[in-house]
This record gives structure tokens, C-alpha cells and sequence, in this order.
């Protein structure tokens, strides 16, 4: 029943974001989702955290529709200030403990933070979310580079970042 339920998350985010194609909201967060539950997989998080992880992902964003009508952009420190309550509330009516609920918000809260990263499911959020930033943003080889050193620490993300930005 819980990958029904990561699937109900999933629709009720595209709806969320009301159709905003041109901020690309829906392919973004669908690209790290798919990222983070790969990654998440094959690090071999457990069944719990990888849940997490990947409702995580799913809504990491939440704020950005919001940050861009109420302060005209959807800066990192605006996501991580007005997402946590958004995510709450928007994941309150399902069946899911208060401490998962709390850790997702903590996540989304933290997710543009590369220091005191405390847990797998942070580090490859983390991951997950550059992997397609960076692709989205056509970053220098020397920001990518940059970012594999500084914060890249799965061997799995390491070796997607690798891959895909032929480093």
C-alpha cells in the first residue's frame, strides 16, 4: 500500500502545482524523484528511510510556486524558509506517523543546506536534486566538478554525476 500511496503524493504534487509548465515544477521534481528512489535503492536505504527519501522528493519544491508569487522568485534559503509548512499541511491527510512527516519537512527545509548533512536520505536528496539542477542550469564543468568534491558522497550519485556530465 505505501507505493500506492507515493503514487497518490506524486498525482496530488503535479495538481498541487496548478500546471506551471513554464517553471517546469512537475518535470523537475518527477526527475528527482526518479534519481533519489535509484539512488536511494541501490545504496540500500532502508525501507523507511527510502519512503522518506522519496516523499521527500517528490515534494522538495513545494514552495516555489508560492515564493515566486509572494517575493517574485523561488530563491534556495525562500524554499527552505516556507516549504516545511506546506509540506505539513499538504501531507496531512495521509496515513503517515508525525515523525515521517517531520523528517520530510526537515528535508525539504534542509534542502538546498550542504553542511551538517545528518542521514542517507538528506546526502542523496541532496544528490538527486543537483543531478537535475545541474543538467537544467548547464553549469560549467568546473561548478559540477566543484560539487562532486564538495558534496557528492554516494557511490551510486558519484557515479550517475560522472555519467552524465561525462567528468
Amino acid at each position: 500500500w505505501r507505493k500506492k500511496m507515493i503514487e497518490e503524493i506524486e498525482k496530488a504534487m503535479i495538481l498541487y502545482t496548478k500546471g506551471n509548465k513554464i517553471k517546469h515544477d512537475v518535470a523537475h521534481f518527477l526527475k528527482v524523484h526518479q534519481y533519489a528512489r535509484i539512488i536511494g535503492k541501490l545504496e540500500h536505504l532502508e525501507k523507511r528511510e527510502q519512503e522518506i527519501l522519496e516523499v521527500a522528493a517528490i515534494v522538495h519544491d513545494i514552495a516555489c510556486p508560492m515564493c515566486r508569487e509572494k517575493y517574485g522568485n523561488s530563491a534556495g534559503y525562500l524554499q527552505e524558509q516556507e516549504g516545511p509548512v506546506l509540506v505539513k499541511d499538504f501531507l496531512k491527510n495521509y496515513s503517515l506517523d508525525e515523525a515521517f512527516i517531520e523528517r520530510v519537512a526537515y528535508l525539504v527545509g534542509h534542502h538546498h543546506t550542504y553542511k551538517d548533512v545528518d542521514g542517507l536520505d538528506y546526502q542523496i536528496l541532496l544528490e538527486a536534486d543537483f543531478l537535475v539542477n545541474g543538467d537544467e542550469s548547464n553549469l560549467t564543468k568546473e561548478a559540477i566538478e566543484k560539487m562532486k568534491k564538495n558534496v557528492f558522497k554516494t557511490k551510486t550519485g558519484i557515479e550517475l554525476l560522472n555519467h552524465i556530465f561525462e567528468l
